[in-house]
């Protein structure tokens, strides 16, 4: 039988209850929400890039990168990515921002993607965003 196990970048805080930020077991690797904190700094509490869609967004995506590859993971073996937005109207910001960004990543084939609203965020933070990889 596989392990599984957990992964947390050493950008990452460790997580606040019994969960992990990303789970691998054989190829298939889960990235748990993630939010557009800054790395991780000792002594500072989680912090927001920025107060824009923008600056979170990029660094939301940068935290997913992060796990995925402390999976051994990229973003080409991402199968399914969701987003949860916190206001309708960031849809079309969103969408400028992913595409370019997957672009820049040089990403040919996109995975399949969800993105729906959903206000359970703390204050402050208006995107979260999960990813499903199979490697090999």
């Amino acid at each position: 039988m596989t392990d599984k196990i957990a992964l947390t970048p050493k950008t990452h805080t460790t997580p606040p209850a019994k969960f992990s930020h990303g789970v691998r077991k054989g190829n298939i690797l889960q990235v748990a929400g993630q939010v557009g904190f800054l790395p991780a700094e000792e002594g500072r509490p989680p912090t927001p890039a920025g107060p824009t869609l923008r600056e979170q967004t990029l660094q939301t995506l940068a935290n997913v990168k992060a796990i995925l590859e402390e999976g051994g993971a990229t973003w080409d073996d991402v199968m399914m990515i969701r987003v949860y937005l916190t206001e309708v109207d960031h849809f079309p910001e969103m969408n400028d921002l992913y595409n370019t960004y997957f672009e820049e990543q040089g990403l040919t084939q996109p995975p399949a993607a969800r993105t729906t609203v959903y206000v359970g965020l703390p204050p402050g933070l208006l995107i979260e965003i999960d990813a499903l990889a199979v490697l090999g």
